[in-house]
């Protein structure tokens, strides 16, 4: 396993050749890592990360109590694929495009109970941010949360994306102990509101 600086470079090095796919230049921290899992447990059952670099998201989840055969971890770069490989090999690592997650058998019968992203969405297309969380929340299962962080103060999906996949975000906090600062969202199915009983009287004519 590499050391944290041996991190930060091959990080810098990602970003330097790819700095849209990548998008910050160096790994999220320990605080960060530490909030953006909090919420996930063992209970979660099998968790989907998307992005995770050079897996420090990754061993915060392991360090949650997750088993390592319970993570599937999608990482488009080959470099970062990798060394994730090496570092976590009862884990499932496929080396694709986020935005593919439609098409792929991860969990068979048991859906993911949590997503873990540390992709750029602000970087992205809308197009590409709408197709992923499809894909992700096609493999989560109902009560289950994609966990979303940002260097915006402000959700990284757009309010019409979310209104379009019948989804909302919540803000879940922020750290200064990252550089640069960075805030954690979750986002969930909305619940689809009860429709109120309507009784209807009946007539005279019903009676008869």
């Amino acid at each position: 396993m590499l050391s944290r600086s041996s991190e930060t470079l091959q990080f810098f090095r990602a970003w330097l050749s790819e700095p849209f796919r990548v998008a910050a230049v160096a790994p999220s921290g320990r605080a960060l890592a530490a909030l953006i899992v909090s919420e996930v447990s063992p209970a979660a059952g099998p968790v989907l990360e998307l992005g995770p670099g050079t897996g420090v998201f990754t061993r915060a989840l392991l360090a949650r109590g997750i088993a390592e055969e319970n993570l599937a971890l999608i990482e488009l770069g080959t470099e970062f694929a990798a060394k994730l490989s090496a570092d976590f090999p009862r884990a499932k690592i496929l080396c694709i495009d986020a935005a593919r997650l439609r098409e792929i058998e991860l969990f068979g019968d048991s859906p993911a109970g949590a997503v873990i992203s540390g992709l750029p969405h602000l970087s992205m297309p809308p197009r590409a941010v709408y197709s992923i969380l499809q894909g992700a929340f096609a493999h989560l299962r109902a009560n289950g949360a994609f966990y979303q962080f940002t260097y915006s103060p402000r959700c990284p999906v757009s309010r019409p994306l979310l209104d379009r996949l019948g989804l909302k975000a919540s803000y879940l906090g922020g750290t200064f102990a990252n550089l640069p600062p960075a805030a954690v969202y979750r986002i969930q199915r909305r619940k689809t509101p009860r429709v109120p009983e309507i009784r209807v009287r009946p007539t005279t004519a019903d009676n008869r």
